[in-house]
């Protein structure tokens, strides 16, 4: 029964019990002397006046008994980063370090490449660092190791028990990281950069290389050199510098001399190392790159490849006064 008929009926009954009535249907009401059974019949024909032009829909049916609760939404799921399994035993016949494998003297020289590297990281060096636990691992010229060891270093430090590091593939114009880790390629660095709703986490792979995990340089984009310069990528860097105080994040950057993406990562930097391949690179070019990286605050020399053994069977190699270097036949 509709309201307009509830109302009618009721009006029909108080004229039967011999209650005066006013007015029309339209305007019904009860004498003031009886003002409770007046408000009461004045809302119910009001509400009917109210709701008589709008015909009830299947929908509108449906919900007459509806709960009046709010409906509680559920907060999104966080979104976690996809794992991804490197083969440790294809890594060590590749000539990489495998955090399972025995000592070795490859180890034992990264182990002394990345002390002062930490100490930086972590505010424990001579003077605080900006930014000190940002490390780009580059070189001069293409072919000098610096994949190499930007590997090695961290999976070095990921061997550490009070740090995590993370593995950027910085090296949009010609990426190596996951094909030298034989993991497949995937979304990264620049999706993160040219679209917004590509959250960084998703990008980031976890490995069972325990407290490793990368970024991959992500999908090609012709404006590379832009995107690294940019205020998104600038707004990154602080999030990865700052989110996670025991992080360390390492770049493997393209080459100084022979593009300009690494010169702009360099200047977000707060440790750069310059890998030089021992009896290869000429001096000018060693001299040529350091310049391009003036702005950065620490600038430390690794020469790869060194043929100098010492009697207790380890070979290092130091370059031109700047920080150390390591040898390794093997590299």
């Amino acid at each position: 029964m509709s309201l307009i008929e509830q109302a009618a009926k009721r009006l029909e009954q108080l004229r039967k019990a011999g209650v005066p009535v006013r007015g029309s249907e339209s305007d019904a009401g009860l004498a003031p002397t009886d003002a409770g059974v007046e408000t009461r019949v004045q809302s119910d024909t009001t509400t009917s006046q109210v709701a008589a032009p709008a015909p009830a829909t299947p929908v509108a049916a449906a919900n007459l008994g509806a709960s009046t609760d709010p409906v509680r939404v559920a907060p999104p799921a966080p979104v976690v980063s996809r794992r991804v399994d490197i083969d440790l035993q294809a890594l060590a016949a590749r000539g990489l370090m495998s955090p399972d494998a025995p000592r070795s003297q490859l180890a034992d020289q990264f182990r002394v490449i990345k002390r002062p590297l930490i100490a930086n990281a972590m505010g424990r060096g001579v003077a605080p660092v900006k930014r000190g636990n940002l490390i780009m691992v580059t070189s001069a010229l293409a072919g000098e190791g610096k994949s190499f060891t930007a590997i090695n270093l961290a999976i070095s430090i990921a061997m550490e028990l009070d740090n995590t590091v993370m593995l950027v593939d910085a090296d949009v114009p010609k990426p190596s990281v996951l094909k030298m880790l034989g993991v497949p390629p995937a979304r990264g660095l620049l999706d993160a950069l040219t679209d917004e709703s590509v959250e960084f986490s998703q990008v980031l792979l976890r490995t069972n290389v325990e407290k490793l995990s990368i970024l991959p340089s992500g999908t090609q984009h012709a404006r590379a050199t832009e995107l690294l310069a940019s205020a998104a990528m600038v707004q990154m860097l602080d999030e990865m510098a700052s989110r996670y105080p025991d992080r360390i994040i390492i770049f493997d950057s393209p080459p100084l001399l022979m593009t300009t993406e690494s010169r702009v990562l360099a200047g977000h930097m707060g440790q750069v190392v310059l890998v030089v391949r021992a009896e290869s690179t000429a001096r000018s070019d060693v001299k040529h790159a350091l310049m391009t990286i003036e702005s950065c605050p620490v600038k430390l020399m690794l020469l790869n490849q060194a043929r100098t053994v010492s009697q207790d069977g380890y070979g290092y190699g130091y370059g031109y006064g700047y920080g150390y270097g390591y040898g390794s036949e093997s590299a």
